[in-house]
């Protein structure tokens, strides 16, 4: 395991401020906490391919933006302990393209049901049906925010000569 440097540091901390932002920009939408959950934010996920050190930055951003939540401190526990599940597998992912995959799917599995508790306090038929509900919309926003804006931004990053310094050189060769 390599040394965390300031540089890490101070990636971390943006992506941090960025995620928060986006967050609380996305809350003035309805986005953030909606039904069909839209989080602009969510597009920083796939970062830890290209950058590993982004990973606790992107899970102090979701600490911070759950702060929140209308579903409370399960939200807040649940929701960052989802950020920072998908964001270690997404450092793990062997191509760019399923760089989005942990975040679409670890939020679909652990936000589903976590939600739907929240909305019916027991484990029945309208939990199962909340729940598969609550996965479809988690898998559609998502991936509009994972796939579509977070696909950008791992295409577009290794082009800027500024940050192809600072990514792996194995990362490099899968573009």
């Amino acid at each position: 395991m390599r040394k965390f440097t300031t540089r890490d540091l101070t990636l971390a901390a943006l992506i941090a401020a960025l995620y928060a932002v986006l967050g609380y920009f996305g809350n003035i939408f309805g986005l953030t906490f909606g039904v069909v959950q839209i989080r602009f934010a969510e597009a920083l996920t796939v970062l830890p391919f290209l950058f590993p050190a982004t990973a606790p930055g992107l899970i102090l951003g979701c600490l911070i933006t759950n702060l929140l939540s209308p579903y409370g401190p399960i939200d807040i526990v649940m929701g960052t302990l989802a950020t920072a599940i998908a964001a270690f597998l997404t450092v793990r992912m062997p191509r760019w393209y399923l760089a989005a995959l942990p975040p679409v799917l670890v939020n679909m599995v652990i936000l589903a049901p976590m939600w739907s508790w929240a909305e019916v306090g027991a484990v029945n038929s309208a939990f199962w049906a909340a729940c598969g509900f609550n996965a479809v919309t988690f898998a559609v926003g998502e991936v509009a925010a994972c796939y579509v804006l977070g696909t950008v931004l791992l295409t577009a990053l290794p082009k800027i000569r500024y940050f192809r310094t600072m990514i792996p050189e194995q990362r490099l060769a899968h573009f």
